[in-house]
């Protein structure tokens, strides 16, 4: 089984519907409200990030189930300036927006599962998934 859904992020008010179609999903796939707190957090940083660094971007949110366990995907992918330098962008309390640094390595924390693919000029995709235990 698996069910897809997207909101392209252009402007704050597509990080808004994110974050409740995240929540919607969530809710569907049978995840108690502190998961869909978790899983909504990390849509919210991610389509936040996408708004910041790359302008423009798209919020993929999969249901879906192997083996009679079930979980919610999320892409978060742009095809903005990439990431210069992850490993710092993976330390906990680095920010260059000014915000509270708790971005990547939060969404990492939040989720079960976390991939960034990103490459200098051409964008990055982040894919995190959370699993029903």
């Amino acid at each position: 089984m698996e069910y897809r859904s997207s909101v392209d992020i252009y402007t704050e008010w597509d990080i808004v519907a994110a974050r409740q179609l995240g929540r919607n999903e969530a809710k569907k796939s049978g995840f108690g409200t502190v998961d869909q707190a978790r899983i909504t957090t990390a849509i919210s940083e991610l389509a936040r990030n996408i708004y910041l660094y790359a302008g423009k971007g798209k919020i993929e949110i999969t249901r879906h189930s192997e083996n009679d366990v079930y979980g919610i995907t999320i892409i978060a992918s742009d095809d903005g300036p990439g990431i210069r330098d992850m490993r710092k962008v993976m330390e906990d309390g680095f920010s260059t927006s000014g915000g509270l640094g708790a971005g990547m390595p939060g969404v990492k924390r939040l989720m079960d599962e976390f991939k960034v693919d990103t490459e200098l000029g051409k964008g990055t995709t982040i894919t995190t998934t959370k699993w029903l235990r």
